[in-house]
């Protein structure tokens, strides 16, 4: 009974239902679409920190021998939330979209329908993209393809969401118009900070690790690798390219209107932030 209420698949949704009707209750100027954005970002961070802890026990475990040590987290973790997780963040995602266009007073969002998950999936297309391949790829390996071995890895691909509660925040302080404040630059530079080391400098990290173990270089490791490991690892890490170089470009555009004389502090957000 415990294992069933402590699932993933009770606990997410459950925390998200309650933020949305909690927050209306604190802040009553709030739209439906602020809620559901600030519902969604906190339910993740909570996510993050639990696959970050988890993470960092399976690597500090499995660091003697990172092939053959195991640990029961890089399994069950993912069976028990990860993966109801990122089922749960799919629909989650899809609500905020929905209620953001809602609220901007377009027609067709009046109810849902097959058009609104269309405009959805093609306004998210990688995001979604990246879900369904997580679901798709990341469970099958976890269970029936890795033959009890490499659990120091997926403790890794755990840590990759150390960036999450970062940018999260970033959204709520926009959200409550603190984009001006000291903590939103400092949070700023800790999204790059986070996501450059835990989402991209991880890999050549991994790499890195399995060539240790088995005494070779690292330029040798991807022709040690079976190309379906490097495969898989190129389809994780090209989104994760893709989302730093617009993070980056964003921080620089900030940056430059914040130089700029004429610039009001309104001028400081990014585009549309809350939409972004």
């Amino acid at each position: 009974m415990l294992q069933v209420l402590a699932c993933g698949a009770v606990v997410f949704p459950g925390l998200f239902f309650a933020f949305r009707r909690f927050l209306p209750c604190v802040f009553k100027h709030w739209s439906d679409a602020d809620v559901v954005l600030v519902s969604e970002r906190l339910v993740s961070s909570i996510h993050a920190v639990m696959a970050t802890t988890a993470g960092v026990i399976v690597v500090a475990s499995c660091r003697g021998n990172v092939i053959n040590d195991r640990h029961w987290l890089a399994t069950y973790f993912v069976i028990w939330y990860g993966v109801p997780y990122m089922t749960y963040d799919i629909f989650a995602m899809y609500l905020s979209h929905y209620h953001r266009f809602r609220v901007k007073g377009h027609e067709e969002y009046k109810q849902h329908s097959l058009k609104t998950v269309n405009s959805f999936v093609r306004r998210e297309f990688l995001l979604v993209l990246h879900h369904i391949a997580l679901l798709t790829i990341l469970l099958p390996v976890t269970l029936f393809f890795r033959r009890d071995q490499g659990d120091f890895f997926i403790g890794c691909l755990f840590l990759t969401e150390l960036s999450t509660p970062f940018v999260s925040l970033g959204k709520i302080l926009i959200q409550l118009s603190l984009q001006d404040l000291w903590l939103h630059k400092l949070n700023g530079g800790m999204v790059l900070l986070t996501f450059f080391f835990c989402r991209i400098a991880l890999f050549p990290y991994m790499y890195w690790m399995y060539g240790q173990h088995y005494s070779i270089p690292l330029y040798s490791v991807p022709f040690h690798l079976p190309l379906s490991a490097n495969l898989g690892n190129s389809c994780i890490l090209a989104p994760q390219v893709y989302w730093f170089v617009l993070l980056c470009r964003k921080g620089w555009r900030l940056y430059r209107r914040s130089r700029r004389p004429d610039s009001s502090p309104a001028a400081a957000v990014t585009d549309n932030s809350k939409d972004d």
